[in-house]
């Protein structure tokens, strides 16, 4: 029979092994992103006619990149921190100062940007909102639907390292 940490540890590695696999997955979008940015360069100034979609397509997919690159981030634990005082505290401090962040600041971040990211996402659906420019690209909501789903990976990262940080703080106290 398995214990509640030990399942606790399984579904906090489901969880990240998850966000990351998507992350994985969309950072092979950046050779798209490469190969765009290329061809757009070359017809721009090898032949003097860039294309308005080129342009959008680079855009969207910077967009996959960047939002969800903050669940991977989260999940690998390479977000960007105050290094020089956490590098200094001790393991139970960094955990405390972790779980709190996660919860003060992190957890109210995701629920707005979700939910107003939901109302974008549903409101370029209504309105088959697409590319201002003449040439551009339709569905404007494909991108735009991406804001809520990197939230929600967010938020599965965020309470993976949750159940890690109660996790050490629960074993830290009985070996103390």
């Amino acid at each position: 029979m398995t214990s509640v940490s030990e399942t606790n540890n399984k579904v906090a590695a489901a969880l990240d092994n998850f966000v990351q696999s998507i992350g994985r997955w969309c950072s092979w979008l950046n050779v798209a992103l490469i190969f765009a940015i290329i061809l757009q360069v070359v017809l721009r100034y090898v032949f003097g006619k860039g294309l308005v979609v080129l342009e959008e397509v680079q855009w969207h997919l910077y967009c996959v990149g960047v939002v969800f690159g903050m669940s991977y981030c989260q999940s690998v634990d390479s977000h960007i921190r105050l290094d020089l005082v956490h590098e200094k505290m001790s393991r139970r401090t960094k955990e405390w100062v972790e779980i709190i962040g996660i919860i003060v600041l992190l957890m109210p971040m995701i629920y707005v940007i979700f939910f107003h990211g939901l109302d974008f996402f549903w409101e370029a659906v209504k309105v088959n909102e697409r590319s201002d420019a003449p040439l551009g690209l339709c569905c404007r909501w494909l991108p735009k639907s991406l804001i809520p789903i990197s939230m929600f990976l967010l938020f599965l990262s965020a309470v993976a390292r949750l159940i890690k940080g109660f996790a050490y703080l629960k074993t830290a106290k009985k070996g103390a």
